[in-house]
């Protein structure tokens, strides 16, 4: 089981997720921080079972008056992925759509539209 998994091995496989991010989906990425946290918040832990959250504005609704803005935050949580019990090629896998799903909300892909095209 990988749920003693070393923080850096895990940033590691997100690391490859990034860098293996389809060119038109790269391309699009625009003023976003991505970091690897533990776990939700309690906040963010109310909104159910995580694996990710994107925080900001998604490029549809980003008006004329973004410049200069802080970026946006994608959150990769390390402790629900690990409790998922997958073997480390599942987890490179989920980690991996993870990362695509909240790349889709940064694109201004809401968790309707993915359902709908299957993608959730």
């Amino acid at each position: 089981m990988l749920e003693n998994m070393a923080r850096a091995e895990f940033e590691t496989l997100v690391d490859a997720a990034l860098s293996g991010l389809p060119s038109d989906i790269a391309a699009e990425v625009d003023n976003v921080l991505i970091v690897v946290e533990d776990r939700p918040n309690a906040k963010q832990a109310a909104l159910g079972n995580l694996l990710g959250l994107y925080h900001g504005i998604p490029l549809p609704d980003r008006a004329g008056n973004y410049f200069g803005a802080m970026p946006d935050r994608i959150s990769i949580f390390m402790e629900p992925h690990l409790a998922m019990g997958l073997s480390e090629e599942k987890l490179r896998v989920q980690i991996r759509r993870t990362v695509l799903h909240e790349m889709a909300h940064h694109l201004g892909i809401d968790d309707d539209r993915l359902r709908e095209i299957d993608r959730y």
